[in-house]
């Protein structure tokens, strides 16, 4: 578990489905370009995929949990975890070196909150403090302008547009707006995640 003052991000379980289902209820139209489950059957089966994903080693998916009422506001995720095959005797060798972070989403009341700004917060810190991580990337529908304002806010920097990337939540062969951090820019993407955390 990662926790911070306002959120704090479990492992995601089947006892999360629930919690899910109400998060996702409050207003469908918020998930135009991620793809969010909708009812108790969408949601356990996004809980059996990440669930999947985690035991092949592939992702850590956690729920997002309101901490002043431990109220189910969203989910996110690392996933593709990479570990480049660095020589048995280098000091990287079994390191996490890069991974993604994604499949974010929130319920209607905490978009524009400080539970976004602290999630990002609390998994990067994880990712290149206790997993000692070279980058980490974001990727986004091209269309969706919040979540690529968001990012750049951060201090994600641009690398470029991958086309026909992923299916979209619309269902079509969607072009992904390709955003990452690097350990050397850590410090600064720190610095101002905090800054916008105590302005909340």
């Amino acid at each position: 578990m990662l926790a911070g003052r306002y959120v704090r991000l479990e492992p995601l379980d089947h006892r999360h489905v629930d919690g899910l289902v109400a998060a996702s209820a409050t207003d469908p139209t918020l998930y135009q370009w991620s793809p969010v489950p909708q009812g108790k059957a969408e949601a356990t089966s996004y809980v059996n995929t990440a669930l999947a994903w985690r035991d092949a080693g592939s992702a850590v998916p956690f729920a997002i949990i309101r901490v002043d009422d431990g109220v189910v506001i969203g989910s996110t995720r690392f996933f593709n975890l990479e570990r480049w095959l660095w020589p048995q005797d280098h000091a990287r060798h079994g390191l996490l070196d890069a991974c993604e972070i994604g499949y974010t989403w929130l319920t209607r009341s905490a978009i524009r909150t400080a539970a976004n700004t602290e999630a990002k917060l609390l998994m990067l810190t994880h990712a290149f403090e206790t997993w000692k991580g070279l980058r980490v990337c974001f990727h986004t529908d091209v269309r969706n302008q919040r979540s690529r304002a968001a990012l750049e806010r951060i201090g994600g920097k641009l690398e470029g547009i991958l086309r026909a990337h992923r299916m979209a939540a619309d269902y079509i062969a969607r072009d992904s707006a390709r955003y990452s951090i690097v350990v050397a820019e850590w410090p600064d993407v720190k610095r101002r995640l905090s800054q916008l955390l105590d302005q909340t």
